[in-house]
Formats: C-alpha cells, sequence, structure tokens
C-alpha cells in the first residue's frame, strides 16, 4: 500500500513487542482493485515478502503466519517459498472478501507436493437455541 520494506519490519517489531505476543499473524499481499486510490500500486517483490516471513517466524516464534490475500498473484514456487520462509497457514477456500483465492484443489496439491498436511478445522459454533 505503498510503505517500505523498513515499514513492514517496524511493524512486526511491535508485534514482537506485545505482551502476549499474537497467536496469528496474516501476511498480505495487495490486490491492487480497479477503480480504487491503490489500482496502479505494484506488487511486493516476492524476496521481500519471502524475506517478511522468515523475520515474522523468527520474531514471532509461536505465532501461525497466515499467507493470506494476494496468494493468487504468488507463483506456486513464489508460495512453496513463503512455506519454506517459516508460512505456516493460509486462508482456504475459493474467494477472500473480493478477490479470487487460489482453488481448494491446487491448495490440496501444493500442500501434498511440499510434504505439508492440513490440521483438522477448529470452527468455533455459536448455540442459538433457546432453552
Amino acid at each position: 500500500m505503498g510503505e517500505q520494506e523498513i515499514d513492514r519490519l517496524k511493524m512486526i517489531e511491535v508485534l514482537a513487542n506485545f505482551e502476549p505476543q499474537p497467536e496469528s499473524v496474516p501476511i498480505n499481499c495487495l490486490m491492487a482493485m480497479p477503480g480504487t486510490p491503490l489500482e496502479d500500486q505494484p506488487p511486493v517483490d516476492v524476496f521481500q515478502l519471502v524475506r517478511l516471513i522468515a523475520t515474522t517466524r523468527i520474531a514471532l516464534p509461536k505465532a501461525k503466519v497466515r499467507l493470506s490475500a494476494g496468494r493468487s498473484r504468488l507463483t506456486r514456487e513464489a508460495q512453496a517459498l513463503c512455506f519454506y520462509a517459516g508460512a505456516n497457514s493460509i486462508f482456504y477456500g475459493d474467494k477472500l472478501l473480493t478477490a479470487e483465492n487460489p482453488g481448494v484443489d491446487d491448495d490440496k496439491e501444493l500442500l501434498a507436493d511440499l510434504g505439508l498436511a492440513p490440521q483438522p478445522s477448529t470452527v468455533l459454533q455459536a448455540d442459538f437455541s433457546h432453552a
């Protein structure tokens, strides 16, 4: 969104100093949408993204580092680098807010090719029945 690499690193520093540290850190890549103020914003360099994930993994060792929005702009190889750098979670499904996500079958194939297996879902359920 126009920030520099140092801005991203400062964000990780702030999160690392929280007590307790966050359990989840989503790493997003801007999906520049036509008609928005950021439509002409260039994508984040994939090597900066991989370094950010590696730094996040080191600074927040217990957090789920979630490869989030913008994954559809990344090649399979770039996504693999993100996992090897320390990402250990993805947002799964066909659509994430306004942009398409990689297909479920593509995600399953990528995880299998990397020797990774999804954890069982832990969906929270609310009971709306009246006693």
